[in-house]
C-alpha cells in the first residue's frame, strides 16, 4: 500500500475512535470547528501532546486518577484552543492545541500538575502541511 494510502487510512482510523473518547468541558473551545491555519505573526503555535496511557493501570483507575488530579478541570487552561483531539489505539491521546507563546508554560503545568501519573506526555511543536501536501501531490500527479 502506498505510504500516503496508509496515512490517510490511520487518519480515518483516528477520525472514527476520536468519538469514544470524553472530551473534557474546558477542551471545547473552538465552536466554529478547526483553522489550522493560523494568520502569520499572530503570536500563536501549534502544539501536539502524545497523552501516554500508563498501561500499568486499567483504563477506569487512570480516569479516576485524572478526575481526582483535576485533569478534566484544568486542562487546556481557559482560552487555549483545542485543534483537534484524536484517541489512536494503542498509545492514547494525541491533542493539537494553538497555544499563544506567551502561555506556553501555564499549557505545560496545567499536564505537570493533572496528567502525571495517568499519562506519560511528549510534547511537539507542529505546523499545518495539509494544504502543501495536497498541492505537491497535484503537481506531481499522484
Amino acid at each position: 500500500m502506498h505510504t500516503l494510502s496508509k496515512w490517510m487510512a490511520g487518519a480515518a482510523l483516528f477520525a472514527a475512535t476520536a468519538m469514544l473518547a470524553p472530551l473534557p468541558a474546558a477542551a471545547q473551545t473552538n465552536p466554529g470547528g478547526p483553522q489550522l491555519a493560523a494568520p502569520a505573526g499572530d503570536g500563536t503555535f501549534l502544539l501536539t501532546i502524545f497523552l501516554k496511557h500508563d498501561e500499568s493501570k486499567p483504563l477506569p483507575k487512570i480516569n479516576q486518577q485524572l478526575a481526582e488530579q483535576g485533569f478534566y478541570k484544568a486542562f487546556p487552561p481557559p482560552g487555549i484552543e483545542v485543534v483537534s483531539w484524536y484517541v489512536m489505539m494503542g498509545i492514547g491521546q494525541v491533542v493539537t492545541l494553538r497555544v499563544p507563546a506567551n502561555r506556553l508554560r501555564e499549557v505545560n503545568r496545567a499536564i505537570e500538575q493533572t496528567a502525571w501519573g495517568g499519562y506519560h506526555t511528549e510534547f511537539y511543536p507542529t505546523y499545518d502541511y495539509k494544504a502543501l501536501a495536497e498541492q505537491a501531490r497535484a503537481r506531481n500527479g499522484e
